[in-house]
C-alpha cells in the first residue's frame, strides 16, 4: 500500500492536504507527519507549505524535520506545494532567507509598474520607471490561472494544456535552470509554476483547491514511479 507522509513542521493547510490526497486515492494510507521517522518510513512524501519564508524555515529547523525532508527529495518521490516548492531553492528575498538549497535559484517578489504593490524597486537594485496609469495587479496574486505545461511529465497525465489551477501568493522560484520549469503562468509576466527533476515535482499552485484537475495531479503524484 501506498504510504503517503505530509509533512507537519506547522506552517502549511495539512488537513486540507490530506482531505484531496485520500478523495484522489482512497485506497492509500495518507498520514500527517510531524517526526523523522514517520517521514522516513513513507513511500511518498508530500511537503507543503503557506504563509512567510522566514517562519517556514524557522519552523522547519525547530520541527527537527529539515533533515528527513532532505533525505526524502534524495530518495522518493517529493511533490512540493506553494511554499513547499519555493523551499526547495537556494533563498529567498522575503527576508533574504536561506532555504533547503535542492535546486539553484531564488524566490522572488511579484514587483514593478504591472503591480499595485510594486516596492518601486526592480529585481537588479535599480529604480523602476514610473508606473504608466492603468489597472494594476495586486500583490498577493490571488485566484484561478491558467498553467501552461512546458513540457511533459507524468503528472500532466489527463490534465489538459492551459488548465485553471487556483493560486496564492506574492513570490515565485526562478530556477537558475530553466530546464527545471515544466509549467508557467502569467501574472502581469510569465512565472515559473511548476518544476520537476528526478523524483521531485513541485508547484507554487494549490492542488487541493484546484478542482478536479488538482485532484488529478494528486492522484498521478501516487501513482508516479519516477
Amino acid at each position: 500500500m501506498n504510504t503517503i507522509a505530509i509533512v507537519d513542521y506547522g506552517m502549511g493547510n495539512f488537513h486540507s492536504v490530506a482531505r484531496a490526497l485520500r478523495a484522489a486515492a482512497p485506497g492509500s494510507d495518507i498520514r500527517i507527519s510531524n517526526t523523522p521517522e514517520q517521514i522516513r518510513r513513507a513511500s511518498r512524501v508530500v511537503f507543503p507549505g503557506q504563509g512567510a519564508m522566514p517562519d517556514c524555515m524557522r519552523t522547519l529547523d525547530a520541527s527537527g524535520l529539515r533533515d528527513a525532508v532532505l533525505q526524502a527529495a534524495r530518495e522518493k518521490p517529493l511533490l512540493g506545494v506553494c511554499v513547499g516548492e519555493q523551499m526547495l531553492f537556494s533563498g529567498s528575498e522575503e527576508g533574504n532567507t536561506p532555504s533547503l538549497g535542492i535546486f539553484p535559484g531564488w524566490v522572488r517578489r511579484f514587483c514593478g509598474p504591472q503591480y499595485a504593490a510594486s516596492t518601486g524597486v526592480s529585481h537588479h537594485g535599480q529604480p523602476e520607471a514610473a508606473p504608466q496609469p492603468a489597472i494594476r495587479l495586486k500583490v498577493p496574486h490571488m485566484g484561478w490561472n491558467a498553467v501552461t505545461q512546458v513540457r511533459e511529465h507524468a503528472l500532466w497525465s489527463g490534465i489538459p494544456q492551459d488548465t485553471p489551477f487556483y493560486f496564492v501568493h506574492s513570490y515565485y522560484a526562478v530556477p537558475d535552470n530553466p530546464a527545471l520549469t515544466v509549467g508557467v503562468s502569467q501574472y502581469g509576466q510569465r512565472f515559473t509554476c511548476a518544476i520537476a527533476a528526478d523524483n521531485i515535482f513541485a508547484v507554487q499552485f494549490h492542488p487541493e483547491k484546484s478542482a478536479a484537475h488538482g485532484l488529478r495531479l494528486y492522484r498521478n503524484f501516487m501513482e508516479w514511479q519516477p
